[in-house]
């Protein structure tokens, strides 16, 4: 079973490791929305053929970092900041060999978020979901990942994952996926709420973003049909279900998707 194991364990860690209570979540520096990451967090594999949609990305990675590093402060914690590295074509990392087909990423072997832009035009032109505020949700859904990682969400899922079967691993990774989903939804809250980050139709951005990359929508553009038991980041409702979750709420207790018996 998902939930009950994991999903306690997954509360234990975000209340023990942050020590937040309901409204320290939302309570963050004052600075987010507009900072740049610094040069020597951002790495470049090939030279960016556009480097205002480079400053966006990298602007969108400084805000998250705000927003965190604040989170894990008031818990205690140090956050730890992930590298941006923005690559063209193909990229070697600490996880392996990545094309850019796969999208961005996040490898918590090396705690870097890799970003080739052109999926950035695919996001608009092929997925239909364009806006500078799909691409800021793509950059917190990866930041997501690394949360995930310096919490030991990460390791615990992999573990259960080794020791499961595909059908079960895969609705392990639906949940993590969900969950990243759910943290990007805390960082937009709380930015918008020290920096008013939104503008009218952002958060409609967003939520054409989440659908777009839904399992059960890229299913059905590639191959006419949808398979749920081989999803592995949730279906187009899942995904903006638990992005607008936690922009709602922007407390980050309610993004525990481990624990929950419906997605």
């Amino acid at each position: 079973m998902v939930g009950g194991g994991i999903g306690v364990l997954v509360i234990a860690l975000i209340a023990m490791f942050l020590g937040v209570d309901p409204f320290v979540a939302t309570q963050v520096a004052q600075q987010t929305g507009g900072a740049r990451a610094p040069e020597e967090r951002v790495e470049t594999k090939a030279p960016p053929r556009d480097d205002a949609m480079a400053d966006r990305v990298a602007a969108v990675l400084g805000s998250t970092e705000d927003t965190w590093t604040e989170i894990f402060t008031r818990g205690g914690k140090q956050y730890r900041k992930p590298v941006l590295v923005l690559f063209s074509g193909a990229v070697q990392s600490a996880c392996g060999f990545a094309q850019a087909a796969v999208g961005p990423f996040y490898c918590p072997a090396d705690s870097k978020l890799y970003v080739d832009l052109d999926f950035f035009r695919e996001l608009q032109d092929k997925f239909r979901a364009p806006g500078d505020f799909a691409q800021a949700y793509v950059i917190a859904h990866e930041v997501g990942h690394h949360v995930q990682n310096l919490l030991g969400i990460a390791d615990q899922v992999r573990s259960l994952q080794s020791r499961a079967g595909e059908r079960e691993g895969n609705a392990l990774q639906v949940r993590m996926e969900l969950q990243a989903d759910c943290f990007a939804g805390i960082w937009a809250a709380t930015a918008n709420r020290n920096r008013r980050l939104l503008e009218p139709g952002d958060v409609e951005e967003g939520l054409r973003a989440a659908a777009a990359v839904g399992d059960d929508l890229i299913q059905k553009r590639a191959r006419g049909y949808v398979s749920p038991e081989s999803f592995t980041h949730g279906s187009s409702e899942q995904r903006m279900r638990w992005f607008r979750r936690g922009l709602e709420s922007g407390d980050i207790r309610v993004c525990d998707t481990f624990a929950a018996r419906e997605l």
